[in-house]
Parts: C-alpha cells; sequence; structure tokens
C-alpha cells in the first residue's frame, strides 16, 4: 500500500480540479530488457474475436480491464479469455464505465463522473466482483474509464486496496485510429513500456493495427508479460497520447 501511494504522490500533488493520467512503466530488474505489457480496455459494446485470437495464436499474454457492462454482454469473448489462463489476466474497469473523477457535474471526455465518493467506491467493488465472478479471483489492479483520476480518486481507489494501472503508450486512441497510425505507436516502444489499446470494438482496426506493431516487436525480441508479474514505476517523459473511449 505504501508502495503505491509513492508510485502515485507524484500526480496527486499535481492534481487540481482538472483530472490528470497515470503514467508508468515496468519496474525492469536490467534497464535494456526487452520487456513490455500490453493491456487491453473492455469498456462496453462488443468483443474483437480477431485481436484475441491473434494474441492466442501468437502466445501474447496481455492484462484485460474489463467493466461489469462488458462481461454481462460478451459470453462468448469471457470464454474466450478464461479458456486461456495463461495468456490473460481480467482485472477491474468498474462496473459501468464511469472515470475516476468527484464531483456533480464533473466529465472526462463528456462522460458523467461520480457525484461522490460512495458512488465512485460501488463503481470499483461492483466492477470487481463482476470479474471475481467469472475468474474465481479478486482483481488487484483497476483502471478508471477514460484512464484519468483526480486526487481524491486516486486516494479512495489506493485505499480500497487496488492498484491503480497506468501507461506509457496510448496504442489506438480508443480504437480510432487507423492500422498504419496503431502500428507507427507500437514501432516507438522501448523496454518498460505498458502500452493501453481496446478490445471491445471489433468494427475498428485495433486488431490489424496492433498484429502489425507487436509482430514487429516480436522480431525485435520483445517478451510480453502481464501487470500481476512485475512492479511498475512512474513514468516521466514518456510518448504519451490521452486516451479517449
Amino acid at each position: 500500500m505504501l508502495l503505491v501511494l509513492i508510485l502515485l504522490a507524484p500526480l496527486a500533488a499535481r492534481a487540481s480540479s482538472r483530472p490528470l493520467e497515470v503514467h508508468q512503466l515496468l519496474a525492469l530488474p536490467q534497464p535494456e530488457t526487452r520487456i513490455a505489457a500490453l493491456t487491453l480496455d473492455a469498456c462496453a459494446g462488443g468483443y474483437d474475436a480477431r485481436l484475441i485470437r491473434f494474441l492466442v495464436e501468437e502466445r501474447i499474454p496481455a492484462t484485460v480491464f474489463a467493466t461489469r457492462r462488458w462481461i454481462e454482454r460478451n459470453a462468448e469473448g469471457v470464454a474466450m479469455l478464461r479458456s486461456h489462463p495463461e495468456l490473460f489476466d481480467i482485472e477491474d474497469h468498474g462496473a459501468n464505465h464511469v472515470p475516476a473523477v468527484i464531483g456533480l457535474g464533473r466529465r472526462v471526455f463528456g462522460i458523467a463522473g461520480n457525484a461522490d465518493v460512495a458512488h465512485l467506491e460501488s463503481e470499483v467493488r461492483d466492477g470487481a466482483a463482476a470479474v471475481a465472478a467469472v475468474t474465481g479471483s479478486a482483481p488487484r489492479w483497476y483502471r478508471g474509464a477514460t484512464a484519468e483520476y483526480d486526487a481524491q480518486a486516486l486516494q479512495v481507489i489506493v485505499a480500497m486496496g487496488y492498484k491503480v494501472a497506468g501507461f506509457s503508450i496510448n496504442a489506438d486512441a480508443g480504437a480510432t485510429l487507423k492500422r498504419e497510425a496503431i502500428a507507427a505507436r507500437l514501432d516507438a516502444v522501448k523496454p518498460g513500456d505498458i502500452i493501453i489499446a481496446h478490445m471491445n470494438k471489433p468494427g475498428s482496426d485495433t486488431a490489424e493495427g496492433l498484429a502489425s506493431g507487436l509482430r514487429s516487436l516480436l522480431a525485435r525480441g520483445f517478451h510480453f508479460v502481464t501487470l500481476r508479474e512485475m512492479d511498475v514505476r512512474p513514468a516521466l517523459g514518456t510518448r504519451i497520447h490521452s486516451v479517449a473511449s
């Protein structure tokens, strides 16, 4: 708990009324080791079967942040993820994809936040319960909708016992980018990067773009891990693009 608070302290100190992203890198034992983490948000909507099939075929692990809404609507996707526990770790993305900001009228990317602390706690807790119900394991990580947080929300989430999942490379900008742009962003991946992308929009270019970019990273000798496998540290000066989901 203390380590998590230390990791989040720089962000909390800077936070005011404007929510901010949490930027993190893997804490590599050797700085130049070609290890990265792929994280996939399943906000609402559908199931990108092409993307998951590719990851299974290439044996690329990923940490999936799923909302209760997505879990309830995508039994096929949940079953596929659960059939490969060696590859996919399902973590908490909240119950209803509500951004982790607190206060009446507060919004992130046009999405309403939580009216008060109790609503945030319910969003986190109910999302975790949905994950535990389908996996049999309580989630350890939380990523809020839009991946932006205010200082109070961060404190509440950490006090509930969760690690807040940041990132350093936004691969698909909420599944809005074209294949070439996604591949170009992955070309910038360096050792320790945490990639964020989406698996809930099968009509997007995310599957093709990630397939192209991830193949290139494999050819460069990269190895992928889930967030449960390694510690993380704050990222400074990383190549960030805002999340829009």
